[in-house]
């Protein structure tokens, strides 16, 4: 998991990434790693205290729509699941004034980091 998080991260400005914040799961156990590799802070939820990130919760529910519960997300494959992920970000979201995460991310990075 540390690998795929620096690969996912390591492109975006330093200023893009300042902290992470995940559950307690195993597949967090080398986020030392991640913190020194992207030069961030990582946080932890506290145990069954989803709301602490309610954010990962709401997209986990999202990606059912493809991937019901259960589904071995191994086996799909990287450019389909990069697919279905653009699709989520590219829906204009009520939190967000019905503004699309991915403008306001680009519009986010553009801001910060140029």
């Amino acid at each position: 998991m540390a690998k795929a998080v620096i690969t996912a991260l390591k492109d975006l400005p330093d200023e893009a990434v300042k902290t992470i914040t995940c559950d307690r799961g195993t597949e967090f156990a080398n986020w030392q790693t991640i913190e020194q590799e992207l030069n961030c802070k990582m946080y932890f939820a506290d145990p069954y205290c989803a709301w602490q990130k309610g954010t990962n919760e709401n997209l986990n529910g999202l990606l059912r729509e493809f991937y019901p519960k259960g589904r071995n997300l191994s086996r799909v494959s990287p450019a389909t699941l990069k697919k279905n992920l653009a699709l989520i970000n590219a829906r204009p979201k009520k939190v967000l004034n019905y503004q699309k995460p991915v403008d306001l991310f680009d519009l986010f990075v553009s801001m910060c980091c140029t």
